[in-house]
């Protein structure tokens, strides 16, 4: 069934929007943190070990944060238009 010329086209949902990018991403970035932070004990000077894993952790744990709190594609892509509608510029 085809859309009648007054009905916009609907588009598919951003893949963002169901987060499996995202999660691949952490995951991966998780993985390869946790594999530097291994090599890192095993390289580093036992003296010098605590301010390399604590900078390694807060880097883990901005990430995780970002991906907690930081918005998605599809709604940074809705708050624009949202934000054009009110400017009165077009969608």
């Amino acid at each position: 069934m085809t859309d009648s010329p007054n009905t916009p086209p609907t588009a598919a949902p951003l893949a963002e929007g169901r987060w499996l990018w995202r999660r691949l991403y952490v995951f991966g970035v998780s993985l390869a943190l946790w594999i530097l932070l291994a090599r890192a004990i095993r390289a580093t000077r036992p003296e010098a070990l605590p301010r390399v894993t604590d900078g390694l952790m807060a880097l883990l744990g901005l990430l995780l944060v970002l991906y907690l709190v930081a918005p998605t594609a599809q709604q940074l892509v809705e708050l624009s238009t949202r934000l054009r509608l009110r400017a009165g510029g077009r969608p």
